[in-house]
């Protein structure tokens, strides 16, 4: 062994994968740090073996080698498709879970951690949903990522007391499920779905059930957009139901909204109208001092914002006019571009593409700044729906006048 050690020094050479493994654990480094990115991309390719951790001990080994195969930028993770059972595995694990468990203390030489270090991880999150909401998932995906793998990561293995410990894993379920709606914005699902499971699994040992709640009120939403629509109602409920102790009025409402989201696109319109009234009456109880502040973005306009998408996916085609013109809020510029397309498509279904155009063409100035493939999806469609009305003078305009736009360019790899 050492005569192998002293071969790789002298000829800069490469630890072969069997040694390589031996080096990193003793030495307690990256496998990067001897140059074996085929240990790396190994590692990577267990990742795609997606289940439920069985501990936090489980949860923390696997999430740092996920963290590091996307940094990695590891194309089968990159391209991964969500698994429906996985789903199912995750949401009725979580909901039988027993009481959540944090280690007293973690053993070995990791940092200690304290609530300042809990603090930091929160307010560095913060910053980088404020760069999603603003710039879109794809603009400062990585970045974040680099931070939870770099900075994140040896405080989880770290050492710190019972309550310190519920608080980090909380905080850091948050900003994996950050990750996790910024993976899924860039429409790397498989990956985005990683990230919303093992945030769960943080949050139930951190004791935080109304943020597992939102986690799977987040996989409830990736799942429609995917088209498992049963999936996604299924979710929404689970949600609903994991947390019914502790239960806020816009948590709620919010898990209302996806299961009518859901119900819409399977054409039930009476279940779907059952869960927006559910989610309204649910809204009106709110007080926003009981609530958590992650959750207080969701109000009125946000709801009328899925109001429009569901009445657009049952073809009520004035009702979804009515509700997406109350969906812009002026703050949350994705957002916007969302509820914006949203009264575009209505516009179209209700035979007025004159409007539809103008208010498409607003959709492309106010999403300029955006990098993301969701926004390039609802683009997309709008684009079928235009192909439909005809080589009218007003379609004619419209794509002369969007043909500088960076998102509606996007649009044409799509078909």
């Amino acid at each position: 062994m050492k005569r192998r050690i002293a071969s790789w020094e002298n000829e800069h050479g490469t630890p072969d994968e069997f040694y390589g493994a031996f080096l990193c654990e003793a030495l307690s480094l990256d496998p990067r740090d001897l140059g074996m990115q085929q240990v790396v991309r190994n590692e990577a390719g267990r990742l795609l073996e997606l289940t439920y951790p069985d501990s936090p001990e489980a949860g923390v080994t696997a999430i740092a080698p996920l963290w590091r195969a996307d940094l990695d930028g590891h194309e089968p993770l990159l391209t991964s498709d969500v698994s429906d059972a996985v789903w199912h595995e995750a949401s009725l694990r979580w909901l039988v879970a027993p009481e959540a468990v944090v280690p007293t203390i973690a053993t070995g030489d990791g940092p200690r951690v304290g609530l300042a270090d809990v603090a930091m991880i929160k307010s560095t999150a913060d910053m980088f949903a404020q760069l999603d909401d603003r710039f879109g998932g794809d603009h400062a995906r990585q970045s974040l990522i680099q931070y939870l793998s770099r900075d994140v990561a040896p405080l989880l293995s770290g050492q710190y007391t019972q309550a310190v410990g519920r608080a980090l894993f909380a905080t850091v379920a948050e900003a994996t499920l950050l990750a996790g709606w910024m993976s899924y914005d860039a429409c790397h699902h498989g990956l985005a779905q990683r990230y919303f499971v093992h945030a769960l699994r943080l949050a139930q040992d951190g004791d935080d059930r109304r943020m597992a709640g939102s986690i799977l009120s987040a996989m409830s939403h990736q799942a429609t957009f995917l088209g498992r629509y049963t999936q996604a109602a299924t979710l929404a409920r689970a949600a609903r139901m994991g947390i019914s102790g502790v239960a806020t009025p816009t948590l709620l409402a919010q898990f209302h909204a996806m299961e009518a989201r859901a119900l819409a696109r399977t054409g039930d319109t009476r279940a779907c109208e059952l869960a927006l009234a559910e989610a309204t009456r649910a809204l009106e109880r709110r007080n926003s001092d009981d609530e958590p502040e992650w959750i207080t973005y969701f109000d009125e306009v946000e709801l009328a914002a899925e109001a429009a998408h569901c009445f657009r996916d049952v073809s009520s085609a004035r009702q979804s006019v009515a509700h997406a013109e109350n969906a812009v809020s002026g703050s949350h510029i994705r957002s916007d571009f969302f509820a914006t397309m949203v009264l575009a498509d209505a516009h179209m279904h209700a035979g007025e593409p004159e409007e539809a155009c103008r208010v498409a063409a607003d959709a492309l100035d106010l999403g300029e700044q955006l990098k993301s493939a969701r926004c390039v999806s609802y683009l997309a469609e709008f684009r079928r729906n235009l192909a439909r009305a005809g080589e009218t003078a007003v379609v004619r305009d419209f794509h002369e006048q969007s043909a500088e736009h960076r998102l509606w360019l996007a649009t044409e790899a799509r078909g």
